[in-house]
């Protein structure tokens, strides 16, 4: 697979959770956000571990349940709470910095050079999304900006260990995924209970939302997300992340009914330019696409 078609592939995965927004609203039972997690990381993963047939070993139980709790355990909460305390549109303009979280951290913890352009890229791209999200009246909350703060930041830091750990060897994307999201919703699983308590009467709706968000927004999403995240460079789905705002936002107008206006569509194209922009800053100078994505690619870890 050229870098192209990986970079296309793992965009899915962004993509897909941009529906979520909408699936909760339309389908879901209100008042029940963490049950949602669970219902979308615990069955997926557990189903992921069954068809692949591979567990963990050695140091990879310790491995698994840091990035677990990242990308899931800690992720979700953290994105409810601040759901429940900021209008989406600030909550959605916070997840635009994950770009520049994970070109920090991805200086610091992988060595990686950040260059000018790939800085640029995303500024820009943050400045985008703030653009298609914030209204004239957004308001701010201290602990929903922490809790959204720490939700991207933990994303972010989970998609470079993802990257720095890489993969056992001989274990394909399916487990590897099913490992998190099993990790992630057993952690959230009595952390559901207690603050949410037994779960309501689900109606037709709700069981499909609830099987949209388990097959396409988990177990396929991250099995593409996790294995874009180890062969491509740190800044490219750092990126990509981008789109789920994007998707949501146009999801809004052409389905929901919501309003569009012409800063919207500036931020837009704001956004998908530094997307573009960026793909080629990770790409070093005379580099083929398929080079690149091979020396991207993390060493198997046994």
């Amino acid at each position: 697979m050229n870098r192209l078609t990986l970079t296309l592939v793992t965009a899915l995965a962004p993509a897909t959770w941009g529906t979520t927004y909408l699936v909760t609203t339309e389908l879901l039972p209100v008042g029940h956000p963490l049950l949602a997690g669970l219902l979308r990381s615990l069955p997926a993963g557990l189903l992921a571990v069954l068809l692949a047939r591979r567990l963990p070993h050695g140091s990879w139980w310790g491995k698994v349940l840091v990035l677990g709790a990242l990308n899931i355990g800690a992720f979700f909460p953290l994105l409810f709470l601040a759901a429940e305390r900021l209008p989406g549109g600030v909550a959605a303009a916070v997840a635009g910095a994950q770009p520049l979280i994970v070109l920090g951290l991805g200086a610091n913890v992988l060595g990686e050079r950040v260059r000018p352009v790939s800085a640029a890229a995303a500024v820009a791209g943050a400045a985008g999304v703030a653009l298609v999200v914030l209204g004239p009246a957004a308001a701010l909350d201290f602990w929903g900006l922490v809790a959204a703060l720490g939700g991207v930041t933990a994303t972010g830091l989970g998609m470079i260990l993802t990257k720095r750990w890489g993969c056992p060897s001989g274990v394909g994307p399916v487990a590897y995924a099913g490992w998190q999201l099993t990790a992630g919703g057993l952690l959230l699983l009595p952390l559901t209970f207690v603050v949410e308590g037994p779960p309501p009467a689900l109606d037709a709706g709700a069981l499909l939302g609830y099987l949209w968000l388990a097959t396409a927004g988990g177990i396929i999403a991250y099995t593409l997300w996790f294995r874009g995240i180890q062969r491509l460079p740190v800044i490219v789905p750092g990126l990509l992340a981008l789109l789920s705002p994007i998707v949501a936002t146009l999801l809004g107008v052409l389905i929901a009914g919501e309003s569009f206006t012409m800063v919207q569509v500036a931020g837009i194209l704001i956004t998908l330019a530094a997307l573009v922009g960026g793909q080629f800053a990770a790409r070093p100078r005379g580099t083929p696409a398929t080079a690149v994505e091979q020396s991207a690619a993390p060493v198997a870890v046994r």
